[in-house]
């Protein structure tokens, strides 16, 4: 029944946003997601405020048995993310979509619609299944609807290889998903989440752990199944970057505590928490590394995803070795950290998106070098997008700065009781190397789309968004700013949902954390007013005085020009020289040769692509290859041979009839 439900549900989205006029379709969608985001924000703040887990709907059949949706504390917040995302994502979409009205048919834009509205709701579904065939059904629902929202511009090459890379790439996870879940039916006789306690009881079965690693990391982008991520941001449109990185990627996240937190060995969480260490680390220094070297500002920013859910796995590692040697202040602090890192990168991650989506509408490119001055012309977006730089550089007074300050807490606690002290030490020097390169990744990113002088009469000649994307941008925005000014109120919630996943209970106010955190709020709203008076001040004296522009002084070169400025390659050449072995180049056009005294024109670009990607994609592309030679040679054109294949099918059918095998 509730499978006849959901799909009379689809079914009658679909119907209404394919019978809706051109520009009401987006509000169709908006609509459907307004009404899910409140109907599940509801009780998810009731459950952060201590009511008990919500029975949302039970004993729902499947070929694996019953399976129920549920909202529990971790359930909750990642509901809340999804919902305050799906309905930013839905309003900046609105604007994003409205130049590609005249470019694509009304059912193309029905699709993608109809596609939107499927993956934030599939991603409901997910984080409240309780496992077995439910929680399968919902993440290939939200996998296959993603796919379509990547092949939006699919008359593009790169567009159709990177989609076809995702679509191999998940189903690949996908396989391991469902070999863990046979796992755990094998051990225990069920397939529910709340069944790992007792695959885990005795300290065995970590190969099924390793499984759903492998197939939570694959959609998480932990290295080395990273690869489809850089590939499919920057082919998707912007805001359906913005939800994919934001949001859905965390849905691996979301598997992984599901796992771990079933678990009750201590040798067996130490191990995990090694394991998680380890690939958080591997992660977060890989994927700034790549996102410092990036020229292209959607590449950049996915490359800067994958170092995120390192930082958030570092976190996740030290709270589980913690756990296992029973020092609850770390656990608690280390844990809180991650969740409130995953819900940080969720607002300046989606925010960051936005921005892009805003100078791709205007200058259609997202290169680096095709832009610079952007702040003069579209001045609310560059205000947006530094706060969201500002941010996920972990500077305060925002709300990265909180996440990783409670991750730094923890790994300091653990150095100062001795606990783990090794392991905690390199979590720390990883921690603080990946926040230095990405101050580097982020001040290229900044510096040379919006300050300096336009490289490109598109830029001279752009605009600001309409209003509507301004809002949508506004929404993640005000997150950053309410978490970072008012940390002591945001923890509560992650200390809740750290309680229930660790088992144990609040020691936040016992120890003076939330002192601490109060104290930080005080000293943030301060910075706020101090920034503010000298800048008051700094109009004023300004007003009273005669301002003059000139040029930028060229190292006394007689005859400067815009060609002179740092390009995102200049700006990160000390980086790359170091770390070129990460990496395989690909250039365009022909740079300035040491005998050119007097340069003509030239034309030069730098793509810094992953070498990882090289090794994992070029066994799909291969098999690929092979599968479709050897269905070429099927097609002889003869009738007498396609009626033999459909001989030998029945035949076959027949056979296995008969030996039960179906």
């Amino acid at each position: 029944m509730f499978y006849l439900t959901l799909l009379l549900v689809l079914s009658l989205l679909v119907g209404a946003i394919f019978a809706a006029p051109l520009r009401g379709k987006v509000w169709v969608a908006f609509t459907a997601v307004a009404i899910a985001a409140i109907t599940v924000a509801v009780p998810s703040i009731g459950v952060l405020a201590g009511t008990q887990t919500i029975i949302v709907a039970h004993d729902i059949p499947s070929i694996l048995g019953a399976g129920m949706l549920s909202i529990d504390p971790l359930t909750a917040v990642f509901l809340l993310v999804i919902a305050i995302a799906g309905v930013a994502t839905m309003l900046y979409s609105r604007g994003y979509i409205a130049s590609y009205l005249n470019k694509k048919s009304p059912a193309h834009i029905s699709l993608h619609y109809t596609a939107l509205a499927t993956l934030i709701l599939s991603m409901m579904l997910v984080v409240m299944a309780d496992g077995g065939f439910l929680f399968l059904f919902a993440w290939e629902l939200m996998t296959i609807a993603s796919f379509i929202l990547i092949l939006f511009d699919a008359e593009r090459a790169e567009v159709l290889r990177a989609a076809l890379a995702y679509l191999i790439m998940m189903h690949v996870g996908f396989i391991f998903l469902v070999a863990g879940f046979v796992g755990l039916e094998s051990a225990t006789g069920l397939t529910s989440f709340a069944a790992m306690a007792d695959c885990f009881g005795n300290g065995g079965n970590f190969a099924i752990f390793i499984l759903f690693l492998l197939g939570f990391g694959m959609k998480a982008g932990l290295f080395p199944m990273h690869v489809w991520l850089p590939e499919a941001h920057p082919a998707a449109p912007s805001h359906v970057s913005a939800i994919m990185s934001g949001v859905m990627i965390k849905t691996g996240v979301y598997g992984v505590l599901r796992i771990v937190s079933q678990m009750s060995v201590p040798e067996q969480i130490h191990t995990a928490g090694v394991v998680i260490l380890a690939a958080g680390v591997v992660t977060s220094l890989w994927g700034v590394m790549l996102a410092a070297m990036q020229n292209d500002v959607k590449r950049l920013l996915a490359y800067s995803s994958i170092e995120n859910i390192g930082v958030i796995f570092i976190g996740l590692g030290i709270a589980l070795l913690a756990q296992a040697a029973g020092n609850t202040m770390v656990v608690t602090l280390s844990m809180c950290g991650a969740l409130l890192h995953t819900i940080n990168h969720s607002f300046f991650k989606s925010l960051l998106f936005f921005g892009a989506g805003n100078l791709y509408s205007q200058m259609h490119t997202t290169l680096l070098d095709r832009f610079g001055g952007a702040a003069k012309h579209m001045p609310v977006t560059a205000i947006l997008f530094l706060l969201a730089t500002m941010a996920i550089c972990a500077l305060p007074p925002l709300n990265g700065f909180v996440g990783e300050f409670l991750i730094y807490l923890g790994m300091l606690g653990s150095v100062r009781d001795g606990i783990n002290t090794l392991y905690a030490a390199g979590g720390i020097m990883a921690l603080a190397l990946t926040g230095g390169v990405v101050v580097l990744a982020f001040t290229k990113l900044y510096s040379t789309v919006f300050l300096g002088s336009p490289r490109h009469h598109h830029v001279a000649e752009s605009e600001e968004v309409d209003s509507l994307r301004i809002a949508a941008m506004a929404i993640p925005a005000l997150g950053i700013i309410a978490i970072g000014l008012f940390p002591q109120y945001a923890i509560w919630a992650v200390e809740r949902v750290a309680n229930v996943l660790t088992n144990g209970h609040s020691v936040m106010v016992n120890a003076g954390i939330v002192t601490t955190l109060s104290r930080l709020s005080l000293t943030a709203i301060l910075l706020v007013i101090v920034i503010a008076l000298l800048y008051t001040i700094k109009h004023r004296a300004q007003r009273r005085r005669t301002i003059s522009e000139g040029p930028t002084w060229g190292c006394g070169f007689t005859s400067p020009n815009i060609r002179m400025q740092y390009t995102g390659e200049s700006f990160s050449e000390g980086l790359q020289s170091i770390a070129t072995s990460l990496t395989q180049n690909t250039v365009e056009g022909r740079a300035v040769g040491k005998s050119e005294i007097f340069p003509s024109s030239h034309n030069y670009n730098v793509r810094h692509k992953d070498k990882i990607d090289r090794l994992l994609a070029e066994w799909w592309v291969e098999l690929l290859r092979i599968i479709n030679k050897r269905m070429m040679n099927l097609r002889t054109g003869r009738i007498n041979n396609y009626i033999l294949f459909a001989l030998l099918f029945l035949i076959a059918i027949v056979v296995l009839s008969l030996f039960n095998l179906i």
